[in-house]
Formats: structure tokens, C-alpha cells, sequence
């Protein structure tokens, strides 16, 4: 036994890695190249409706993680809504969430909708340019969007047409700047 022993090479030291063990087994799992991936059948289906009724205004698939998700011209917004909120293979009958999203060259307004019966979410998207800062309201469709372009309003300066009243919601009345824009010196900011 002592002659193989003698006989054997040294086993190589394991291969250095850059990241522990640890940090390995917490490591975000990339992404698919193709957003579309991550959709369930059922979500790859509820996306073939929306695209389907959507199809007037050249929609752009994606997805959001597993969630479908469908890019439109802002100038559309009001009627893409009204069709989702009123065509039945859609039924997005709540507004869950309307965001704002300052990509510095541009806005982008992110609507986070439900529909009910199927229960099941889907997102629409549109970009703003900053240079015309003002897309339709869609308080019409969902009465719950008042307060959400209210808040876009304050923070980013967004107009929506056809609002029933763009008063300050979050902040004072004469408050200079948009906060939520990154451009926002925050650092030179002084309470009252």
C-alpha cells in the first residue's frame, strides 16, 4: 500500500474560482436572450390576445419576468386601454399600477392591468418623449388612474390630456422642478 502511495502524483489544487461558494448559490440566474421565454403557455397565450386586439397599433411583444407585455405609440394609449378594458379575451378591468419611468432622453408610462375572470396580469408601454411630455388620459377607462397621473404629473412633469384636474397631489402648489426626474438636484434641495 506504501509503494502506491509513493506511486501516485499529487492530486492539483481545485481550479480558483472568482466567486465563493456562497456567492455562486445567491447569483442571479441570467436572463433568456428572448424575453418571450419566460412566459407560461398561458401567459404566451393571454400575449396572443393582447397583440391580437391590439393589432391596429402595431404592438410590440415582450414580456415583463412572465408577465406579457405590449409596447404601443403613445398617441394610441387611450384607445389600446378601452379595447383591453372592453374586449373579452383581454378583460383588463382594473388599472393595478400606472408608472412613470425617467430614461433620461425619454419618459416611458408603464400601465400594470388585471383582468378579473380569468385572473391574470398584463403590462402596456409607451414611450414619451421629453421634448412633448403629454399623452391622453385614461381616467376615463379606469377611474383609479386620477391619482396616478397626478403623481406622474408632480414628479415628471407629464401632462395628460383630458384630465379632469392635474392639481398637485404630492406636492405643494409653486413647488419648482419635478422631483421624480433624474435631473433633480437633490442635494441642493432645502426644506421649508
Amino acid at each position: 500500500m506504501a509503494e502506491q502511495e509513493e506511486n501516485q502524483e499529487p492530486a492539483s489544487p481545485p481550479a480558483e474560482s472568482s466567486e465563493t461558494p456562497a456567492a455562486a448559490a445567491h447569483a442571479e440566474p441570467t436572463p433568456p436572450a428572448d424575453p418571450l421565454e419566460a412566459l407560461t403557455p398561458a401567459g404566451r397565450e393571454l400575449l396572443d390576445d393582447f397583440l391580437d386586439v391590439l393589432k391596429e397599433f402595431d404592438p410590440q411583444a415582450g414580456a415583463l419576468d412572465d408577465i406579457p407585455q405590449v409596447s404601443i405609440d403613445k398617441k394610441h394609449t387611450l384607445d389600446a386601454c378601452r379595447l383591453m378594458k372592453d374586449d373579452p379575451r383581454v378583460g383588463a378591468q382594473m388599472l393595478l399600477c400606472l408608472s412613470c419611468v425617467d430614461y433620461t432622453e425619454y419618459f416611458q408610462m408603464v400601465y400594470v392591468l388585471q383582468s378579473l375572470r380569468p385572473e391574470r396580469t398584463l403590462v402596456l408601454r409607451t414611450d414619451i418623449p421629453y421634448s412633448d411630455a403629454t399623452i391622453p388620459s385614461v381616467t376615463s377607462v379606469w377611474r383609479a388612474a386620477d391619482w396616478y397621473e397626478r403623481e406622474a404629473h408632480d414628479l415628471f412633469g407629464v401632462s395628460f390630456d383630458g384630465h379632469p384636474d392635474l392639481s398637485p397631489l404630492l406636492l405643494y402648489e409653486g413647488f419648482e422642478g419635478y422631483p421624480g426626474r433624474k435631473e433633480f438636484p437633490f442635494n441642493e434641495y432645502q426644506e421649508f
